[in-house]
């Protein structure tokens, strides 16, 4: 804690005392909470989004001095209002971090008053900025720190499936897919859940690691630099990438009838399908797709996922898996049976037991 100030909880003390609090808040707008917050904050805005951006207009058209004033006043009420509606069941003993967005007098405020009634509020040192460059530190020393082992295997052989079944067998696993909402291709998102922001993204990556044993590898499996519309940090990639591979196989029976499983909303939305089609137009051209689309209209699934994997799908991953992992082995893989959960869980353990992950 800083020398003089003991509601301040210094950066350099942020990793080790985080998870001790009883609640970390994050009083910064709705907006700004939304785009990146601390893992398992909750967003007490002392002023909303269009408060925020009336203090900001008038501090730069009138003067600092107004919009302290104006300021102050809703600050107030709304502090006042969180705690008639969210904090009269608080013990004297609860313990809450509070930040904002560069630890100055959004958090300063809140904190006094917590402290005043008799909780021991800390303001954290730097607010989200302070964190960001936390972040952003930690995944630069993951990159240094962490190795990866890495299941490979064209779309639809069911990595994803078989990365969260090791987990069961000892393994220590990155899921890049969850984390990011994106199933990692041009039909990848998630239907009705939109992607993180990249800070986002870069914090649920820094959180994930942080719980994992730097000592021990990591399973994660091969990805392109990007995951939808998210990068994957550079460094971070780069040691993904220079890791130990082993290839995930499966019939083409299995990987159409798993990729028809996994994503069967296309079945019924086939507008969104016929939406996803036409970002491959430049690609393929307009006839192409049309062909595709009269495969849809016909219900012809089976048919048509084995023509996109044939056509657009196995010829990236073929032309991109020995450029991209320099340790890939076609003859160090795995047989993925059938789709079955049986199936999955004995790849995975023959995943796990091949790299010696546990």
């Amino acid at each position: 804690m800083q020398p003089g100030n003991p509601q301040i909880l210094r950066l350099d003390q942020f990793l080790a005392e985080l998870d001790s609090f009883d609640c970390v808040i994050d009083v910064r707008s709705p907006a700004e909470f939304a785009l990146d917050h601390i893992p398992g904050a909750v967003n007490y805005p002392v002023l909303d989004n269009e408060e925020r951006a009336q203090i900001g207009t008038l501090y730069k058209q009138d003067s600092p001095f107004a919009a302290k004033k104006l300021g102050a006043a809703l600050v107030s009420r709304n502090i006042a209002n969180h705690l008639e509606k969210h904090f009269q069941e608080f013990p004297r003993t609860w313990r809450p971090l509070v930040y904002c967005w560069r630890g100055g007098e959004r958090s300063g405020a809140f904190t006094h008053i917590l402290n005043r009634i008799g909780w021991k509020a800390m303001q954290l040192e730097g607010g989200y900025q302070g964190f960001r460059r936390t972040v952003i530190d930690g995944l630069d020393e993951a990159a240094k720190q962490f190795s990866f082992q890495v299941i490979c295997g064209m779309t639809g052989s069911g990595k994803t499936r078989v990365l969260q079944e090791a987990r069961n067998y000892g393994a220590q696993i990155l899921d890049l897919e969850a984390l990011a909402i994106h199933r990692g291709s041009v039909l990848g998102n998630e239907p009705n859940i939109e992607q993180p922001s990249q800070k986002g993204f870069e914090t649920a990556l820094w959180n994930a690691l942080r719980a994992l044993d730097p000592s021990r590898p990591v399973l994660v499996e091969s990805e392109s630099k990007k995951v939808g519309g998210l990068h994957v940090p550079d460094t971070l990639m780069e040691k993904i990438r220079s890791g130990a591979c082993i290839e995930l196989r499966s019939t083409p029976h299995t990987r159409v009838s798993w990729l028809i499983r996994e994503y069967h909303h296309f079945l019924t939305d086939t507008d969104n399908f016929k939406a996803k089609l036409a970002l491959l137009t430049a690609h393929y051209g307009k006839v192409q797709i049309a062909k595709w689309n009269e495969a849809i209209d016909a219900g012809q699934f089976p048919s048509l996922v084995e023509e996109l994997l044939i056509k657009h799908y196995d010829p990236s991953y073929q032309s991109s898996i020995v450029r991209n992992f320099p340790q890939y082995n076609i003859d160090h893989f795995v047989q993925l049976e059938d789709d079955s959960d049986e199936a999955f869980a004995k790849a995975a353990k023959a995943i796990v037991s091949k790299l010696k992950l546990n």
